[in-house]
């Protein structure tokens, strides 16, 4: 069995492009030292002239079955 973390990154709107507001490197680097494994990452939002306003991290983790 898995248990599921969502982490949601916003998105800084620009003129021509849209850049995190986080550096999603980092923790997809500090969850994997965790023990999480990122499954997918998803934009679930959009917002004007087809951008996205936001996007989720999705990690999984194996749940113990002591």
């Amino acid at each position: 069995m898995y248990e599921y973390k969502f982490i949601q990154i916003e998105l800084k709107q620009g003129l021509m492009k849209a850049t995190a507001k986080e550096d999603y490197r980092e923790i997809v680097n500090e969850e994997a030292k965790n023990g999480w494994r990122l499954v997918q990452i998803f934009a679930p939002s959009v917002v004007g002239y087809g951008s996205a306003e936001n996007f989720e991290l999705i990690f999984e983790k194996e749940i113990n079955k002591n």
